[in-house]
Formats: structure tokens, C-alpha cells, sequence
């Protein structure tokens, strides 16, 4: 999704890509991906690629997430250096930081307490990536940076019910509800949670503009709204967009992940940038992508 995104910004900002998919490079193999960089020979490296999902896939699959961010991320960050990259951008994640970090998550909190465990394989990769970036930059005179995003939604995002995030879940469970005529859904835990979802069109923007100012941005730098929601409240915003008038109930038996999660946008809003996306006009673009994509409808 961030990738997708990402190059339909890039494009109209006017940058040269080159970005393989899968079927032209496997990042999962070291030699592929060394030879293809250094033949390549970019100015600039963005690594976006990874393995992804929701709650339910990281808490079945944490091997899984853990060893494939790793070693993508290795492979990228190591090619890139052979070939004589000087700056790379690298995609974290709001995961990386403690569980019981203070909000709002400062970028100097992370390795300063326990991890979620409902996500920690794939954190603990994006740590270990981050921290490659951090050794090559002060070892090697680099520019290897890290982007830490909230939580991310929008245009090609992943709706499969089994490895979706919170917000394409409920647009597949809502859509479902209408379908099929039930009048109502489940939402895990109580809702309480606070989350932080931006639109990915809109990290992708602020990707393009941190190019052009990548001398100026620090090691790690968060990039989000700076408020939050709370889970019942992205039901509703979805309800609405949907046009479902039904119920929701909770199921307290299913786990519900970090109370909250807000990263702080200081440094963000120092560079003079700023999201454009309100949360119902993104919802929105998501919902009808969903319809032509995904659903057929």
C-alpha cells in the first residue's frame, strides 16, 4: 500500500523511480537484491517493502513477520550501502516503540521498555533495520534515515479479513453486515483503545516533501495527524461513509492491543508539513476503492 501510494506521489512530484515488484525482485534474496541495486546504481533508496497484517496475523504468524521484515530489510539497507548509496529512507513503524511508553510517542523512547507482544516479531525487525540504518549513518558518514508513520489506511490497502489492519477490517466487516442483510457487528474488545490511522496518500506526500528536505530531518522522525480516535469511533465514521444502520456489540474476549497510540509530530511540524486527509474524506476514498477493487460492487 505505502509503495503504491508512494510512486503515484513520487511520479507527479516529478521524480525518476525505478520500483521492481516482486516478480522482478525477490528482496528476500541477498544476491538478487545486491546485484539489482548496484546495477541500477540509484541516488536515493526508499525502502517501503515489507510483510504486513493486523492483530490477528502478527499474533499467529510472529515467526513469519519477524524474520521477512529482517531480512528484507537487511538485504535493502546492505545493497544500497555496496553500491555506494548515500542516503536511504526506511519505513518504521509506530510499533516499534514500548508498550507503556508515554503518549505522545517521542522518537527517543524506543528500546526503553517492553515491546507489545501482540506485535513484537514485527517490531523487533523494524527496530533491528532502524538500528542498521543508525550504525551505517555514524560508522560511514551516511544519510540512512527513518520515517516512524502511525498507523496507516487508503488505496491499496489489504481487505482480506485474515491479515487486514483495523480500519480495512471494518470496511470489509460493514460492507459484509450490508450485504448480507445483518444488523449487526462485532468490534473486538470494548472500543476504548485509541488509535491513530492517517491516509497513506498522505505519508506518501510527506515522503516526497522529506526528500527534498533530507538534510534536515533526524535519525527517526514520526510522522502522523497528532490526535487520535477511538476504536468505536472509526465504526461509526465507516458506518456512516457505508450507510449502515445497524448495531454494534463488543466482544471483550479478543484482545485489543495497546490502550493507546499517538505519536508526537514535533519534529513533523517543524519541517512545515502537515496531513491534508481529514479521517471521513479518507474513509471515504478507501470505501469506494473498496467497491471497485475488492468487492465488485
Amino acid at each position: 500500500m505505502v509503495g503504491r501510494n508512494f510512486r503515484v506521489a513520487a511520479e507527479r512530484a516529478g521524480f525518476e523511480l525505478d520500483a521492481p515488484d516482486r516478480s522482478r525482485l525477490d528482496l528476500l534474496d541477498a544476491a538478487a537484491t545486491s546485484d539489482y541495486v548496484r546495477n541500477t546504481q540509484p541516488q536515493f533508496v526508499v525502502h517501503c517493502a515489507g510483510i504486513v497484517g493486523g492483530i490477528q496475523a502478527n499474533i499467529a504468524a510472529p515467526f513469519d513477520f519477524a524474520i521477512g521484515n529482517l531480512q528484507i530489510g537487511m538485504n535493502v539497507v546492505r545493497a544500497s550501502f555496496e553500491a555506494g548509496v548515500s542516503r536511504l529512507m526506511n519505513l518504521g513503524s509506530s510499533c516499534m516503540y514500548p508498550r507503556m511508553a508515554e503518549n505522545p510517542l517521542k522518537e527517543n523512547s524506543i528500546l526503553t521498555g517492553e515491546l507489545e507482544p501482540t506485535n513484537e516479531g514485527y517490531a523487533i525487525a523494524k527496530i533491528a533495520v532502524a538500528r542498521l540504518c543508525d550504525y551505517l549513518s555514524a560508522q560511514h558518514a551516511l544519510q540512512y534515515k527513518t520515517l516512524i508513520p502511525c498507523n496507516l489506511y487508503g488505496l491499496w490497502d489489504d481487505f482480506d479479513p485474515q491479515t487486514s489492519h483495523m480500519i480495512p477490517a471494518v470496511i470489509n466487516k460493514i460492507h459484509h453486515a450490508i450485504t448480507t442483510q445483518n444488523d449487526t457487528v462485532e468490534i473486538w474488545g470494548d472500543g476504548t483503545a485509541r488509535r491513530e490511522f492517517m491516509y497513506a496518500g498522505d505519508l506518501a506526500d510527506f515522503m516526497c516533501f522529506a526528500i527534498d528536505k533530507f538534510s534536515q530531518l533526524g535519525s527517526y522522525t514520526n510522522v502522523g495527524l497528532g490526535r487520535d480516535y477511538t476504536i468505536n469511533d472509526y465504526y461509526d465514521v465507516v458506518a456512516r461513509v457505508a450507510g449502515f444502520a445497524g448495531n454494534f456489540s463488543h466482544d471483550l474476549s479478543r484482545p485489543a492491543g495497546m490502550k493507546q497510540k499517538l505519536v508526537d509530530i514535533s519534529k513533523q511540524s517543524e519541517l512545515g508539513w502537515s496531513p491534508a486527509t481529514s479521517l471521513e474524506d479518507g474513509i471515504r476514498s478507501a470505501y469506494s476503492f473498496y467497491l471497485k477493487e475488492v468487492s465488485g460492487d
